[in-house]
């Protein structure tokens, strides 16, 4: 198939043209060809950017969902708009990246999921630290049986002061939580794609205000206004699994702690461990000593497409496009993202009404 995909662009603000936009234009067999954003001014930047010379501007996009010869959608919008977006423009058959979270509740990500299986479109989800170098690495480790079973794990997204004070991140109505749906939702996803274990028993959590409410606070983007922050600035999740396993998931934008790390996880197995705190690591037993091994990434963990090297982004995208034209399974499946959503939904809910959740 020398098919170019031609792709619409939903949303052009900050992760559109920090992620979508410059990644898509690395590859040859892409061309974006439609901006839609409420802000047309914003819509005719990226066009004039990233765009082929016709291409269109949109600040609807059930108008731009009217074009045939559109074949991928990306959707970079709010939380809240994911599902409505994802799911026409799967009706009108395109295929459907939306950034992650999948939606703002569980509930519009099953809807995504039940219309992309309907549609028989693609569907995949915006979880790019999948394909960082230690997460790929880290991967084949698991799969390779190193580790053995994997009872317990930590998803780790902890930021001591980085509270994202642009957009609408501190929008509870827009977003649907914080940091953990903001940055905890990577970590969970990266922890449950290791261990392949997508079988929720209960959930037990909490979420806090603590530092929210600070006047002129110190912050990595300058300090946040209290009547904004309508979400939590930390929520901890304690999940066990139906196999018996164990994760604890800790997120936070702000906290008074010098254990600092995101998108990272934690693994504990029969037969070793593994973390990415500071690095790649891998841990075991062997003629009966114990061993750590610093994985070195740089010694040929670069990847290379066409002679350009490749960061997580660029690799998201070119293996994103790549299931579509070769019709193989996205690296991210829908279901898989559905289930990050319930989990994180499940913590939201076991933090207000202080008692676990459990699944069917």
């Amino acid at each position: 198939m020398s098919k170019i995909l031609k792709i619409a662009i939903v949303g052009t603000g900050g992760i559109a043209n920090g992620k979508h936009m410059p990644s898509l234009a690395t590859l040859d067999n892409v061309e974006q060809v439609a901006f839609v954003d409420i802000i047309e001014d914003k819509a005719k930047l990226a066009a004039k950017e990233y765009g082929t010379p016709d291409a269109k501007v949109y600040t609807d996009y059930r108008e731009m969902l009217k074009d045939p010869s559109i074949d991928v959608v990306q959707v970079c919008t709010p939380n809240d708009a994911h599902a409505d977006i994802a799911i026409a423009a799967l009706e009108a058959g395109k295929h459907v990246m939306s950034e992650k979270p999948m939606a703002k509740t569980a509930a519009d990500a099953k809807r995504m999921l039940d219309a992309s299986i309907k549609t028989g479109k693609k569907l995949t989800v915006g979880y790019n630290n999948r394909f960082r170098a230690d997460s790929q690495h880290l991967k084949k480790v698991v799969d390779s049986g190193a580790l053995g079973e994997i009872y317990f794990a930590k998803g780790h997204a902890i930021r001591r002061r980085a509270v994202p004070t642009w957009g609408v991140f501190l929008d509870e109505e827009k977003q649907g939580g914080g940091p953990l749906i903001d940055i905890g939702t990577h970590a969970l996803d990266l922890t449950l794609w290791m261990m392949n274990n997508y079988e929720p028993k209960a959930v037990l959590g909490t979420s806090y205000h603590k530092l929210s409410q600070r006047e002129n606070a110190a912050n990595a983007w300058g300090p946040w206004d209290p009547k904004k922050f309508t979400v939590e600035d930390s929520a901890f999740g304690f999940i066990t699994m139906k196999n018996g396993a164990t994760i604890i998931l800790e997120s936070s934008w702000a906290l008074n702690t010098l254990n600092v790390d995101e998108a990272k996880c934690s693994l504990s197995g029969t037969e070793g461990g593994a973390d990415m705190i500071g690095g790649l690591r891998i841990n075991g037993e062997q003629f009966s000593r114990l061993y750590t091994q610093e994985v070195d990434l740089k010694a040929g963990g670069v990847a290379f497409y066409s002679g350009k090297s490749e960061n997580d982004s660029t690799l998201e995208a070119r293996l994103w496009i790549d299931s579509i034209i070769n019709d193989t399974d996205p690296i991210v499946l829908p279901n898989q993202a559905y289930v990050v959503s319930q989990i994180l939904e499940a913590i939201y809910e076991s933090a207000k009404s202080g008692k676990a959740v459990y699944f069917d």
